[in-house]
């Protein structure tokens, strides 16, 4: 059944709430935002010296990306980017963003390997979509 919620509910007035319920969203989907086919490509991108073809490569990259999981980026991205724009009040700056995301967007398929290098990537990765969000989609 379709569930309704009704968001002038008191408990929805705490952002932590809404915040944690995308999170936990995010989270469980049976593959991540950024698929687990993609997850190497990515890092291996976001890894790239040249800072113009680290650029096309990840841009390349997330248009490469199945039409759903694109598109869902690219919503998500642009409500985080103006998440960002409010850093002075809400302390969400692109390297909280990316710590508090990167982990959930992207992540392999086993969680074998060191993951606190994973991690470091995995953020990075979302800090650029964050700091690139025009060029990588384009209006």
């Amino acid at each position: 059944p379709d569930e309704q919620l009704d968001l002038d509910d008191g408990r929805w007035e705490d952002i932590h709430v809404v915040t944690g319920a995308l999170k936990l969203f995010l989270r469980e989907l049976p593959e991540p935002l950024v698929p687990f086919s993609h997850f190497d490509k990515f890092i291996a991108a976001i890894k790239i010296q040249d800072l113009s073809l680290r650029g096309r490569c990840i841009r390349d990259l997330v248009l490469s990306l199945p039409p759903a999981h694109h598109d869902t980026m690219k919503v998500l991205f642009r409500h985080l980017c103006r998440v960002v724009e409010h850093k002075d009040k809400n302390r969400m700056s692109v390297q909280s963003m990316a710590i508090v995301f990167g982990p959930t967007l992207l992540r392999p398929a086993s969680e074998e390997g060191n993951m606190a290098v994973h991690m470091v990537f995995q953020n990075q990765v979302v800090e650029h979509i964050l700091n690139h969000y025009g060029a990588i989609f384009p209006e």
